[in-house]
């Protein structure tokens, strides 16, 4: 997908309010406090690495990716002060505990070696990761996923979210949470407004999960 058409998803009607339900929940599990930093990896067009970079007060806010076509659209529509560089998620050219946040958002469904990615993450971070990816228990996954995949989901890796935290296991972390968002993943008037009931109803069967960890050693 260009990345033009990436990012003009998100100026649709569903796509903003699925967007903003994201970030919401993003937002409400990296908590940044005051002159922390961030690392955006995979952030592709840079939608949710300007948004994170909202949040924060004098704080240094980088996206990274491999593709160069989607850093290059990222830059060209950030603010001053977000930096963008090229870089493999499964070899981040930073320093160990560079970063008190870093952030993943479903970009380790494209990734092979996701757990590489991971402890990549977990290695550069000093306070807490937190990851985005796709559930599939859920209504988008019977529509979108199955089968290999359709359109933007075309070759993306579903989790189940047990199997996301599980990729958490043997690793330096503590305190792993995860909760789910867009139960229903059309975007109409009605959906929106039942979000809430149907997370109650239905929890877990969010399309999007959000997990975060706390580093281990930021715990000592």
């Amino acid at each position: 997908m260009q990345p033009e058409q990436y990012e003009a998803w998100y100026a649709t009607q569903r796509g903003q309010w699925i967007g903003e339900e994201e970030y919401r929940l993003l937002a409400s599990f990296l908590a940044p406090s005051q002159s922390e930093t961030l690392l955006d990896v995979g952030c592709g067009t840079g939608y949710f690495t300007r948004r994170f970079a909202t949040d924060a007060v004098d704080n240094k806010v980088v996206g990274a990716d491999i593709d160069l076509d989607m850093l290059r659209f990222a830059a060209g529509h950030s603010a001053h002060g977000i930096d963008f560089i090229a870089a493999d998620a499964q070899q981040l050219p930073f320093r160990d505990g560079s970063f008190d946040l870093v952030v993943s958002v479903t970009a380790l469904c494209f990734i092979q070696d996701e757990k590489q990615v991971l402890r990549e993450m977990l290695r550069i971070a000093r306070r807490r990761v937190v990851l985005g990816l796709l559930n599939r228990h859920s209504l988008l996954y019977l529509t979108k996923g199955r089968c290999g995949g359709r359109g933007a989901y075309r070759g993306a890796r579903w989790h189940t979210p047990a199997e996301v935290l599980s990729l958490f296991d043997d690793l330096p972390v503590r305190h792993a949470s995860l909760s789910t968002a867009i139960v229903m993943p059309g975007g109409k008037l009605w959906s929106r407004r039942l979000e809430p009931l149907l997370q109650f109803w239905l929890p877990g069967c969010g399309a999007f999960i959000a997990v975060a960890a706390d580093v281990w050693s930021a715990q000592q």
